[in-house]
């Protein structure tokens, strides 16, 4: 299931229309939950809508005015997350290569791109697209091909937007990635190819499948075998240092629905975000001006209306070593998120897509599928900085958000209030230090581009 960006319908007509869902995976049959498994995206959460169709971007306060609802473009982000004073160093991802992974991709992603770097005064850079298997020609009649271009264009605008300086590298796959196996073993395939070759300084998955699907697959409750047996992408990047981010969820402490209607009735989390060689990324919800000073503190995603960013405890993976010092919180269990960004529709991203014919133009949008492009950024900045990938994030994450004090400001920042309870399912209450809603909080970028790369004379 992918973490599809979730989105407010802004026309330019102002009418809103029905949209795609936050965290939408392939569920089962009637969908995941049941024994067998079918491809193709979740039904939308209701209540999400998606922007549509506006001929340019608005300003926040105009969004506040005709839509009721917050919208920011990069230069907010930028000054939100404090990263100008590392442009102004020079890191802004240089020399280093993000590796996106989407089904499908986009067969408009370099010129909406341009678009987008045209709008926001953004340098352009070229994207290197590999296709991984048999990549259908893409056609504007199938939705899950058409949901999947929003999802490509959504993660490369906005890696691009915090990172401008980094080569993007899309992994066009050509199978949907679903619930259980369904479209793993390409990307996997794709990412150990790619390590394999010394390519690729971040991963970042905007996608994930419920843990309990992979057992459903098999056929028993609690056999895992199937995701352990696809474990060896992450594996191999693993072993060449590269650092592997993915999105926690977009659908609170469970994970993906039974039917249409009813959402799995437990805590769910989903894989590769669960995977203790991966950094989890959650959501928050953030209140910004036009010039992106924050009005009030960060608070958990969670709109109310079914979106809210993922987080709880692995059935599959035991408590990794770098969580020991919060096992009071995650119990024998690896624990998710690692570290929350921008998520919330209700304050989302403007992208610009023209893949669908029919609907050309900019929207506003959301999800952890947006967190995670934007952490791969901050991630790239810090190889820079550091002039080495810095592999795994989750041991030197950890050790510096517990040993940061007001003498050493790691860039590590609370997010105290807020909770992932969604769907019917009770969720985890955010507050100071590691919680199972936003992990370790949020961040402010050049302090944590500092700490990562031990470069204390930026």
């Amino acid at each position: 299931m992918r973490s599809k960006h979730v989105g407010l319908v802004l026309l330019a007509s102002a009418t809103a229309v029905a949209a795609t869902s936050a965290f939408l995976p392939t569920g089962s049959a009637a969908p995941a939950g049941a024994a067998a498994l079918r491809i193709g995206p979740r039904p939308a959460i209701a209540g999400h809508l998606r922007t549509v169709d506006a001929t340019a971007p608005s300003s926040t306060a105009d969004c506040q005015d005709r839509y009721g609802s917050d919208c920011y473009g990069p230069a907010q982000y930028r000054a939100a997350y404090d990263l100008q004073p590392l442009y102004d160093q020079g890191i802004d991802g240089s020399g280093r290569t993000i590796v996106i992974v989407d089904s499908f991709g986009s067969p408009t992603v370099q010129h909406d791109l341009e678009v987008f770097d045209r709008q926001y005064g953004l340098p352009d850079t070229q994207v290197e697209v590999v296709k991984w298997g048999d990549v259908p020609t893409f056609d504007p009649k199938v939705k899950d091909q058409v949901e999947w271009a929003g999802e490509t264009t959504l993660d490369v605008e906005y890696a691009h937007a915090v990172a401008p300086g980094a080569h993007l590298l899309l992994v066009e796959t050509g199978t949907s990635e679903a619930e259980g196996t369904a479209g793993f073993p390409e990307m996997m395939d794709a990412v150990k190819s790619l390590a394999a070759q010394g390519r690729g300084d971040v991963v970042s998955f905007s996608l994930g499948a419920t843990e309990d699907s992979f057992a459903e697959e098999a056929g028993r409750p609690g056999d895992y075998h199937l995701l352990n047996d696809l474990r060896y992408g992450l594996q191999a990047a693993d072993a060449q240092q590269t650092t592997v981010l993915a999105a926690a969820g977009d659908a609170g402490a469970t994970d993906r629905k039974l039917d249409g209607k009813t959402f799995f009735p437990n805590p769910q989390v989903g894989w590769p975000a669960s995977d203790p060689l991966v950094t989890a990324v959650g959501g928050t919800r953030m209140y910004l001006d036009d010039d992106g000073n924050r009005l009030q503190p960060d608070e958990v995603w969670n709109d109310g209306d079914g979106g809210a960013t993922g987080g709880g405890t692995s059935r599959v993976f035991a408590r990794p070593s770098y969580q020991d010092g919060v096992a009071g919180v995650t119990g024998d269990h690896r624990g998710l998120p690692d570290i929350s960004m921008s998520a919330s529709p209700k304050g989302g991203a403007w992208i610009y897509g023209s893949y669908d014919p029919a609907h050309t133009g900019w929207e506003v949008t959301g999800g952890t599928s947006q967190a995670t492009p934007m952490m791969a950024g901050i991630t790239a900045m810090a190889d820079q900085a550091a002039g080495t990938r810095l592999g795994a994030l989750g041991p030197r994450l950890y050790q510096l958000a517990q040993t940061q004090d007001a003498d050493h400001p790691h860039g590590i920042v609370d997010v105290t209030s807020g909770d992932n309870s969604a769907n019917g399912v009770t969720g985890y209450q955010a507050g100071p230090g590691y919680n199972l809603a936003t992990g370790w909080g949020t961040l402010d970028g050049y302090q944590l581009v500092k700490s990562l790369s031990g470069r204390d004379d930026l």
